[in-house]
């Protein structure tokens, strides 16, 4: 998986409200407001947890709380048959889509859409075997590494490596909905690049593009963040989405970062260069004739930077002049060849 950094993913996720003509409006919005791709969310409910009333399947806390599992995840789906219609039309309109598969059967029913890559959600970051499964296909995997300890990192990337993927990028993820600027340890995206040596991102939930930015500076190729339409009011991920014109907003800050950081080697442009000439030099400030001795009477360090570099001011004191200046007239370099002040 080839591409310019940063890479921008729009995650469609629940914010298609169960219609179908807002889940192709989204994606038209992510093209059009420069997001690189899209991604959607493959399972159904029944994949998902069971459809009980048990307290164990209520959920306490967050912005979902009172919700029942199985409720949540029947309004939040992405229903199997928009999928090839969203992909087709993802394709007409030239944007790159690939999805999130819960399970294996949402694996192979997107195996069957020739899904070009995957995404391996926090929450199921520690389902080994569905790892596994998604790296058989030998196309690229991003994990989100959300709740995760280094231990179980590790081992989710290992997994993927040793079942034949080649193309890793992990996520730094905060699992709070919305998280908020203490809940993250931005360095981690660092560390994880140090301990993977592999393509590092953010999957970001939070309502401050301030964490994007931080995460782009420290060293973040992707960024994974939630969609929805202009001035959309309802959604269940509503609280940590950016809308419409928002996200080319987002776009645009998170390049302006990457331009910022610039190159690897030390690196002055054409432009800044230029101004040295208004640097201080070295300058006649009298008429000098050969042979005359160079003081700090007719001499003087001033701008415009258009001759010797004041590091030679108090080497030439004393010296004889090998020609003629007139007042205002800079020393120019090949008099220091004379007094074996450089090499020739």
């Amino acid at each position: 998986m080839k591409f310019n950094s940063p890479f921008l993913i729009a995650e469609l996720s629940a914010n298609h409200n169960g219609n179908f003509q807002k889940a192709k409006n989204l994606i038209k919005i992510a093209k059009m407001y420069g997001a690189d791709a899209v991604k959607l969310q493959t399972y159904t409910p029944d994949s998902m947890t069971l459809n009980s009333n048990k307290k164990y399947f209520r959920i306490k806390q967050g912005i979902w709380k009172g919700y029942k599992l199985w409720d949540l995840y029947n309004i939040a789906k992405t229903p199997y048959e928009w999928h090839k219609k969203l992909f087709d039309y993802a394709k007409k309109i030239k944007i790159k889509i690939f999805s999130t598969p819960f399970d294996e059967d949402a694996l192979d029913f997107l195996e069957r859409l020739n899904c070009p890559f995957y995404k391996v959600a926090s929450f199921e970051m520690n389902d080994l075997e569905l790892i596994k499964k998604i790296s058989n296909t030998g196309k690229p995997i991003i994990i989100s590494t959300g709740m995760a300890s280094m231990d179980e990192i590790t081992e989710a990337f290992y997994t993927a490596k040793s079942s034949g993927c080649r193309n890793i990028t992990l996520l730094y993820c905060v699992s709070n909905y919305p998280s908020k600027i203490q809940d993250f340890n931005l360095n981690n995206i660092k560390i994880l690049k140090k301990k993977f040596k592999c393509r590092v991102g953010l999957s970001d939930h939070s309502t401050d593009s301030i964490v994007a930015k931080t995460a782009v500076a420290m060293g973040a190729e992707v960024i994974e963040k939630h969609i929805a339409l202009e001035n959309q009011r309802k959604g269940l991920d509503i609280d940590f989405s950016i809308r419409g014109a928002e996200i080319k907003k987002f776009r645009d800050e998170i390049n302006k970062v990457k331009l910022l950081i610039g190159k690897n080697t030390f690196y002055r442009t054409k432009e800044e260069k230029r101004n040295k000439n208004l640097r201080r030099s070295i300058f006649a400030i009298e008429s000098i004739k050969k042979g005359e001795k160079f003081t700090e009477f007719n001499i003087k360090k001033i701008r415009p930077g258009m001759g010797l570099e004041p590091k030679y001011f108090n080497k030439l004191i004393n010296k004889k002049s090998p020609k003629n200046f007139s007042k205002g007239e800079p020393l120019t370099r090949d008099i220091l060849k004379k007094f074996s002040l450089i090499k020739n």
